[in-house]
């Protein structure tokens, strides 16, 4: 659970790289374009151009290497090459990556065209509601305190937090203890420590909370068919805070992408 300092550095790098897939993926996304051709853009440019492995690729046999969920779905879209972006969609792309035995997990909304204001809003507070669970991070915070955050930003806002999915540790594995819940109270569950890293993910929906699976065994939609948000970053407990290791670029922060 506690990573060293060599460990850190190297999921450091991990991370650097992926937001550097986001970063190439900011000028590819468009209306028209294949969800199947966002996966095998972003696979060529890890493998070749990165050096480096898709992580999602062949992880509980899902058979691609990013997961693409429009409007409705909450998470684990697949990429098909009969579904094409189009004006007004909302798009959570969600990608891992490994390099030298690690692994960095993260995914960023991206606007199609003319999307509606509360279409725009609901990206925008999920955004939000993200960096508040992020800003509780530190040594001697609690899990809840993540939850708590996200929870109430969201709840303000009119949005529900879906439930039966979370962040996670992470390192040598996607999956690793502990499980981040993106609701909880103040002051309780496992108190963190600096070394631990994991994922604050949560999915935001414009209306109730609860969800169904697709036949597919893995796309996941609101079961009210409203809109579903997410954000994601993998984070480090520092010394006196956090460090969020998949951060893109200056010039390309995770602020929403309209495209």
């Amino acid at each position: 659970m506690i990573k060293t300092p060599a460990q850190l550095a190297v999921m450091r790098e991990a991370g650097r790289l992926l937001a550097q897939v986001f970063d190439m993926l900011d000028g590819f996304v468009a209306a028209g374009r294949s969800t199947l051709e966002l996966d095998s853009t972003v696979e060529a440019f890890i493998r070749n151009d990165l050096k480096a492995r898709p992580a999602s690729l062949g992880q509980y046999d899902y058979p691609f290497c990013i997961n693409t969920s429009i409007n409705e779905v909450v998470c684990h879209g697949m990429p098909s090459a009969k579904q094409f972006l189009k004006d007004g969609d909302i798009i959570n792309i969600d990608i891992t990556l490994e390099k030298g035995g690690f692994i960095a997990d993260s995914s960023k909304m991206y606007m199609i065209g003319n999307v509606t204001p509360k279409a725009r809003r609901l990206v925008d507070m999920t955004f939000e509601a993200m960096w508040a669970g992020i800003r509780q991070v530190k040594p001697g915070a609690r899990l809840g305190d993540i939850g708590h955050a996200i929870q109430s930003h969201a709840q303000a806002n009119g949005y529900s937090v879906v439930r039966e999915y979370c962040g996670h540790g992470i390192g040598r594995q996607m999956h690793e203890e502990p499980q981040i819940l993106h609701f909880g109270r103040p002051g309780t569950g496992l108190q963190l420590r600096e070394g631990m890293v994991f994922t604050i993910e949560p999915m935001l929906n414009q209306g109730s909370a609860k969800t169904r699976s697709l036949k597919d065994g893995w796309t996941v939609v609101t079961k009210d068919n409203s809109l579903s948000a997410q954000w994601e970053h993998t984070v480090a407990v520092t010394a006196d805070g956090f460090e969020v290791l998949t951060l893109q670029t200056p010039q390309n922060l995770h602020t929403p992408q309209t495209l």
